[in-house]
């Protein structure tokens, strides 16, 4: 009885070591939560192309391998809920939404910062687009002219974003008067407030209302005329484009990818990102995936 105790005292032991060990390492044995952004979602859409989880046959058709068993979040701030609630959890979200209740990954040994955005150092980077049909009224074409000027570009910088044009002229009101309907991508949204409100106090004759949904619906809302200007977090397609809108692109952004502060991972690899959201990475120890 003795020799079999002194042995399952030593397995335990073993056990227990190994995982002090493993927990020296920064990893857990405990399986990841992987969280996404839903089907139409700019982020999303984004994201999967330029980590490698959606993938093209020779015909041009496009795959999207998430694993079917990820939490699906509609915002980005459902997203941060999420993560910021589970110890396990990876999200990814707009740069520019990134605050300190998640931690923000380094890919590829790069953190994410405004530096190495501009840089092209840290690679999930993506436009900030609005879509519009030509002969846009008076108040929405004023709009555009207020978000690519030197002032609606300065709005964008504050916020956390790159501006695309350092060298923009000031602000000047075209005069016009009445009501703007702004739609689509909730990681645009809240820039494109701050931008609404600020220019609402330029020109108080004109009335901006931003409605949050996600990028795709944002794009119809402009090809249908049911908004004024669609707001986009990814590239518009060719197929968007030849329904008779077209793409400006207003700031850039990266994509964070996002952990629980308790997650002692600093830093991941982009092929990491890949397994991790296909489905052959399943917990944090898992170093051979």
């Amino acid at each position: 009885m003795k020799t079999r105790t002194s042995k399952l005292a030593a397995i335990f032991t073993s056990v227990a070591l190994a995982a002090t060990m493993l927990a020296s390492c920064g990893g857990s044995s405990d399986k990841i939560t992987v969280i996404s952004r839903e089907d139409g979602s700019g982020t999303r859409g984004a994201f999967i192309e330029l980590t490698g989880i959606e993938e093209k046959d020779s015909n041009g058709n496009k795959t999207d391998n998430t694993k079917k068993d990820a939490l699906i979040c509609k915002s980005t701030d459902v997203v941060l809920t999420q993560v910021s609630g589970d110890k396990n959890a990876i999200g990814y979200i707009s740069f520019g939404s990134l605050n300190d209740t998640v931690k923000a990954l380094k890919v590829e040994g790069v953190e994410p910062s405004t530096a190495t955005i501009e840089s092209g150092d840290y690679k999930i980077v993506r436009p900030f687009n609005i879509a519009v049909k030509d002969g846009l009224s008076d108040a929405a074409q004023d709009f555009e002219n207020y978000i690519l000027s030197s002032d609606g570009q300065d709005i964008i910088e504050k916020a956390g974003y790159i501006k695309i044009d350092k060298s923009a002229a000031a602000y000047a009101s075209n005069n016009a008067s009445g009501k703007i309907v702004v739609s689509g991508s909730s990681s645009v949204t809240p820039v494109m407030e701050k931008l609404a409100e600020a220019y609402q106090k330029a020109n108080t004759n004109v009335t901006v209302d931003v409605q949050q949904s996600d990028s795709s619906t944002g794009i119809k809302d402009a090809i249908n005329g049911t908004s004024d200007i669609g707001m986009a977090s990814r590239d518009i397609s060719d197929d968007e484009l030849s329904q008779g809108i077209k793409s400006v692109t207003i700031a850039q952004d990266a994509i964070a990818v996002i952990v629980n502060k308790d997650n002692a991972v600093e830093d991941i690899t982009m092929d990491e990102i890949k397994a991790i959201y296909t489905g052959s990475k399943t917990t944090w120890s898992d170093e051979s995936k």
